[in-house]
């Protein structure tokens, strides 16, 4: 190891460690490519953390410089191996047994749209867990005829590359996450070649290992302060690259926190979970009205342009999946008057709720007729117990009919009815309920 009083200044040692990385990869923006050299060098110092964040490369197309920069991380980071798959039961028994830094490329293979595999779920629940410092995952192990329970640790680095947005958003949540594109033209960067760039490679690893044994005792004092806006979840992802900025001086500890709001920001607008993304949609296309019907807010949905609605795996979103997907968070459909009539769909005052908790940006939601919880000195109703609501009730003109018990508008299933107040027959479409 080189004397550690001649060790390289952490600003200038970043500065070409991104000046390597970007010799060979057209980044999209110069947030992507700090972030990217930020990550390489914490992965040296990852011990100090409570959280590691998961460094997400993702592209529309094939050729966009996302295997390249995983072979280059595989030169800088601590212990790197790029694997294009892996079994669950490899990765936690690799991340136990040593220092790693795992590097998954094809992703998308791993995690194909709308696939239900065992595998790619165990792969899953170790990426997720292993974001935490006391991220473990829990096995039995056969010694003999006898079973053993056994806890790996599954703490440690990890760089997914893929096509589309083929990760799970949970993986998301705790990524910082590269949109890379293909060059243009007019960009050009140098020839890759592993057999005349591992060295070059090799000994910036090898200083960044010195820089982090030198100044490892300095990450957390004091821990860097977070950007306004910042926080939770995302203030998780970060801390870690801020505090190696912070450390490292120079002018990366601006240049993090410029990276840091701009990457969460672009988080927060564009890769949304797919619940949050329906229910802004929704709020979108309500506008100022108190009730929509589930055909017409279906229709809607799936006329948004840059939205997913109009092409739910080969179909429109329609009524059943609506349903289903509001229905996390509760909020479902009933009957509701609109014109002349009553139809099936969604009032606002349902709906408010989910809106204010998970859209940021709904700072508020009103409703055409003001809410109850808005009235002083009302006096509560009590209703006496229901008793069993029955099975057959006379429709009224063939459509709905009152329930005896709560006086609200049924809707019939097949040969029987159901109230939204009270528990289904046990006929009908379980989604629309």
């Amino acid at each position: 190891m080189a004397d550690l009083e001649h060790r390289p200044d952490g600003a200038d040692l970043l500065d070409r460690v991104e000046a390597y990385l970007r010799r060979f990869v057209a980044f999209p923006s110069e947030h992507a490519a700090a972030a990217v050299t930020l990550w390489a060098a914490h992965t040296h110092v990852v011990g100090c953390f409570d959280s590691t964040p998961r460094l997400a490369l993702l592209s529309a197309e094939k050729q966009s410089g996302k295997t390249r920069t995983l072979e280059i991380l595989e030169l800088l980071c601590v212990g790197a191996e790029i694997l294009n798959d892996a079994s669950a039961a490899y990765l936690y028994r690799r991340i136990e047994a040593d220092a790693v830094t795992v590097l998954l490329d094809e992703a998308d293979a791993i995690w194909k749209r709308g696939k239900s595999d065992d595998s790619a779920e165990a792969l899953r629940s170790i990426v997720n867990s292993g974001h935490r410092r006391r991220g473990t995952v829990g096995r039995v192990e056969m010694v003999g005829k006898k079973g053993e329970l056994v806890r790996y640790r599954v703490y440690a680095p990890v760089a997914l590359a893929g096509i589309g947005d083929c990760l799970p958003d949970t993986v998301l949540d705790r990524a910082v996450i590269v949109r890379m594109r293909r060059r243009a033209p007019d960009e050009h960067v140098e020839q890759y070649r592993e057999r005349t760039c591992r060295g070059e490679g090799g000994k910036l690893r090898q200083e960044l290992a010195e820089w982090a044994l030198a100044n490892e005792h300095r990450i957390g004092d004091p821990w860097p302060t977070m950007p306004a806006g910042v926080y939770d979840r995302p203030a998780d992802v970060w801390e870690p690259l801020l505090a190696v900025a912070d450390v490292a001086g120079g002018d990366w500890p601006k240049r993090a926190r410029a990276a840091c709001v701009a990457f969460v920001t672009g988080a927060r607008d564009q890769v949304a979970s797919r619940g949050t993304q329906l229910l802004q949609d929704v709020h979108t296309v309500f506008g100022d009205r108190s009730a929509m019907s589930s055909a017409e807010l279906c229709k809607q949905l799936a006329e948004i342009e840059e939205a997913p609605w109009g092409d739910m795996y080969g179909k429109p979103i329609d009524q059943r999946r609506l349903a289903r997907m509001l229905g996390q968070y509760q909020v479902r459909p009933k009957l509701v008057r609109i014109g002349d009539g009553p139809v099936r769909g969604y009032s606002r005052e349902d709906l408010t709720d989910a809106w204010r908790r998970y859209l940021p940006t709904v700072t508020s939601v009103t409703s055409v007729t003001p809410l109850a919880s808005a009235v002083t000195d009302v006096t509560p109703v009590t209703h006496p117990a229901a008793p069993p609501l029955s099975r057959h009730v006379a429709p009224v003109a063939g459509v709905a009919a009152t329930c005896p018990d709560c006086a609200h508008l049924r809707e019939q299933y097949g040969d029987d009815w159901t109230c939204h107040e009270h528990e289904p027959t046990g006929k009908g479409p379980v989604g629309e309920r």
